[in-house]
């Protein structure tokens, strides 16, 4: 037991992941990462979480559910940003736990990444299409329900719109990182003006009786969830969460960054600031305009919003925009995805051909496949309020993972792992803070997150055990 033990924690050189990812093209700057990290964080769950929120957890107070997760997800992002910049490797917190921590920990954090990947690209997908549904319904077209819901759910087949959208992107990213980062950057300018510009239209439109009282009493839904109170908006912190999950998407590329040490800290801290900004205005925005029990059920507040106050012209061009936007968030969770995946077939922990990279421009375009198609099999079998839970229960994990990682790191910086110019500030406390944060959004999920959760963490345990341990290459080295 001792003997295997000492096998499943064996630690990968930093220098082998150095080599390995020498062959990633180094060409993402600050602006590409800031248009990475506000495209995926400001994404599908803008025009969508804060109506959801408030109806179903915290009313008015959805604001404060979108502050206290912004909180707990800076704190963690300061890890990330060192972690990243002293460790530049494709897969982000898989790579780096691997190194701290040693193999099987590392597979258990990139295993939680792995659901996050593979869950939001059909979330997003599945938002996109809910609000270009929403779109086209004010021209008096409807796409027909069994081509607009998944498998079984309100008379749906598939949903052929996120179908679409899953493919379409997956031959952008096959194209190359350069070329995806151009379109990210357009559609991330377009996006944010979009919703400049529903803040702006939306503030004519604010009735100051909806925000009273601000924080509802406190009672428990059908469902056993809570609402109202500061159980509500801790409840509503829990579901918002995964909207700032993007910067795990900024450091799952950073081996393909210009001088990582400045672009991965500026990148991660500064798309989260601008998104928090961006998520708490519209929030606040969104309950002043209608009381929020009018948006339970909606997919698609922002356009609904708009539309029932009288500005239809302004919400069909603000969807319009926001729906070419939400692009921007399927290219960033697809790119990291795809080099998490990549990550897994380079140490043989999955099956070799998903660490292959293409000849010519050296993109993992192999991982690319299977992330769009396992991202399709999801995207028809569940549906949209199903998904978004889920994605935060892996992640926060890995999120723990990583700030207690930093306590690894630093005795090795100047070591055998580079001394980057970027350090967690109030260190040791701050790593600290940041792990509680993480635990207790993830305490705060719903009793069928986390049990799904924990079923995928065995089926990983199970999948290393059988395969990855005795295909990795740190098990070929002994």
């Amino acid at each position: 037991m001792r003997a295997l033990f000492k096998r499943m924690t064996q630690k990968e050189d930093p220098s082998v992941y150095e080599d390995k990812d020498s062959h990633l093209p180094r060409v993402l700057k600050v602006r590409d990462f800031l248009a990475l990290g506000v495209g995926t964080i400001v994404s599908t769950t803008i025009f969508t979480l804060p109506g959801v929120v408030a109806a179903d957890h915290a009313g008015p107070a959805v604001a404060l559910s979108c502050l206290g997760a912004a909180i707990v997800a800076g704190l963690v992002a300061f890890a990330y940003a060192e972690m990243s910049a002293a460790m530049p490797f494709a897969g982000s917190a898989y790579s780096w736990i691997n190194v701290v921590f040693g193999e099987v920990f590392g597979w258990i954090a990139g295993w939680a990444l792995l659901a996050e990947y593979f869950i939001a690209v059909a979330f997003v997908a599945s938002g996109l299409s809910a609000n270009l549904r929403g779109l086209l319904a004010s021209f008096g077209l409807v796409v027909p329900r069994a081509l607009a819901n998944p498998f079984g759910h309100n008379g749906g087949v598939m949903d052929l719109i996120a179908t679409i959208a899953i493919i379409l992107v997956a031959v952008l990213l096959s194209r190359g990182v350069s070329e995806a980062a151009r379109v990210e950057n357009i559609l991330v300018v377009l996006k944010v003006l979009a919703i400049l510009a529903f803040i702006a239209i939306g503030l004519t439109a604010i009735h100051w009786e909806n925000y009273t009282p601000f924080i509802p009493a406190y009672h428990v839904n059908p469902d056993g969830t809570a609402f109202g109170g500061w159980k509500g908006i801790y409840a509503g912190m829990s579901t918002i969460f995964l909207a700032y999950i993007g910067f795990d998407s900024i450091a799952a590329n950073s081996a393909e960054a210009k001088d990582p040490e400045k672009t991965m800290p500026r990148g991660i801290i500064g798309s989260l600031i601008i998104a928090v900004i961006l998520f708490m205005a519209v929030s606040l925005v969104l309950v002043g305009m209608f009381h929020y029990a009018d948006y339970a059920g909606n997919a698609e507040p922002v356009g609904w919003a708009l539309r029932h106050s009288g500005h239809k012209l302004a919400a069909t061009v603000i969807e319009g925009v926001a729906v070419i936007g939400m692009f921007t968030a399927l290219i960033g969770m697809m790119m990291a995805g795809s080099r998490l995946l990549y990550s897994f077939g380079r140490d043989g922990m999955l099956p070799k051909p998903l660490g292959k990279l293409t000849k010519d421009q050296g993109l993992p375009n192999n991982a690319l496949l299977l992330l769009a198609v396992i991202g399709v099999v999801i995207g028809a079998f569940f549906p949209f309020d199903f998904l978004s839970q889920l994605i935060s229960a892996g992640t926060l994990i890995a999120f723990m993972f990583v700030s207690l990682g930093v306590y690894r790191l630093r005795p090795r910086e100047g070591k055998d792992i580079i001394d980057p110019a970027f350090k967690m500030p109030f260190y040791p406390v701050m790593p600290a803070l940041a792990f509680l944060g993480a635990l207790i959004v993830f305490l705060g999920l719903d009793i069928q997150a986390k049990l799904y959760s924990g079923v995928w963490f065995v089926i990983g345990l199970i999948v290393y055990l059988a395969y990855g341990m005795h295909h990795s290459v740190l098990e070929r080295k002994k």
